[in-house]
């Protein structure tokens, strides 16, 4: 059986979809994983005294610097990955419905086609 050109087009859409939801559900886990990063480092350091030297990884070499300024660094990028990752939920939400709108459809032609084949 030969399959239709639009039945074929939304074939291909759909698992477009699939792929956009999984490479957005990688970065999201990524993205996550970071912000745990950040709030394990960040918990760590209100143990240390201010006065305290810090160094933070530039590549393969570490670099000193202050306590408020690790903070500071840290509180941002938590806060970057969180905004990133809240943008990739939305977008993952609206390629949810596109993808359940195009299987609807498929699922319509299918049994069109169907009961043609059929009668």
């Amino acid at each position: 059986m030969d399959v239709p050109p639009q039945i074929q087009d939304k074939l291909n859409q759909y698992q477009m979809l699939q792929q956009q939801m999984q490479a957005n559900a990688v970065q999201r886990q990524q993205l996550l994983l970071s912000v745990r990063d950040a709030d394990q480092a960040l918990e760590a350091l209100t143990e240390v005294a201010d006065e305290a030297a810090v160094y933070r990884a530039a590549g393969t070499l570490l670099v000193k610097t202050s306590k408020p300024q690790m903070v500071k660094a840290l509180t941002e990028e938590k806060e970057l990955s969180e905004a990133k990752e809240k943008v990739l939920e939305k977008q993952e939400k609206k390629i949810v419905e596109k993808a359940e709108a195009l299987r609807s459809d498929l699922q319509k032609m299918l049994s069109g086609a169907q009961g043609a084949d059929g009668g």
